[in-house]
């Protein structure tokens, strides 16, 4: 199996792991959770990994090529402050906090491109260990196990960053605004941005409008909880908790 191949394995591997880990029955019967993380919630979860984190193999070269645009902008957010010093509603709404917010807005987006990382070292493993497909999810643990554990603490910290911005219910309103001003204004001015930068921004909007989602149908009690139910499940499954 050449790379390529390999990948398309190892991610079909990884998200059979989601969908095992992210059903109802098997949280609920590992996990104290409260009432209003019911069956559906856990299910709207599972697909909000499915879809924009770990995505299927045809969508994740879609997603790829629209993040690697905003490589920049994440490693160098001053390029996108630029188009908000005209932006006089955001700049009198959050003056000197505009950067902080974001800033925020930018490290949610990074959770995509961390699972790619991700799923490249398993990759490398799956090669040097000359591990073959399919990959069931015996085979999958085993490659985690390969890797160095500040790979794989890492990754756990910016899945969980993540999930923190989103449940922050104040600050994620300001994040998608700030977003939504800077996909209309790129818009205006195409011949400064590409296509893919738009898009990947949009997607990056789409990321956080459908996750947000996820933690409104809550009680405010319970959404701080949803936030350490992921983590631990994460850890768990990564063996950070063993």
């Amino acid at each position: 199996m050449n790379r390529e191949q390999v990948l398309e394995a190892i991610i079909e591997g990884y998200r059979n792991s989601i969908h095992q880990r992210y059903q109802y029955q098997n949280i609920k019967s590992n996990y104290e959770i409260p009432e209003s993380i019911d069956e559906d919630t856990v299910n709207i979860l599972r697909e909000y990994w499915l879809n924009y984190i770990y995505p299927d193999y045809t969508k994740r070269k879609e997603l790829n090529e629209a993040f690697v645009s905003l490589d920049d902008y994440i490693k160098n957010p001053k390029n996108l402050l630029r188009l908000l010093l005209n932006a006089t509603r955001l700049i009198f709404n959050y003056g000197r906090h505009l950067p902080t917010i974001l800033s925020s807005g930018l490290k949610a987006l990074k959770t995509f491109r961390a699972a790619e990382r991700f799923e490249n070292n398993l990759i490398n493993e799956a090669i040097k260990s000359k591990m073959n497909a399919p990959f069931s999810e015996s085979k999958i643990n085993t490659l985690i196990k390969l890797l160095p554990p500040e790979e794989i603490e890492n990754f756990i910290d910016v899945s969980q960053s993540l999930f923190e911005i989103l449940h922050d219910r104040i600050q994620i309103e300001k994040i998608k605004e700030i977003i939504q001003y800077l996909i209309l204004a790129m818009k205006k001015n195409q011949e400064s941005y590409t296509i893919s930068q738009i898009k990947g921004l949009e997607i990056g909007l789409e990321m956080l409008t459908e996750g947000d989602k996820l933690f409104t149908q809550l009680a405010k009690e319970d959404q701080k909880k949803l936030v350490y139910l992921i983590t631990d499940i994460e850890r768990d499954m990564l063996g950070l908790n063993n």
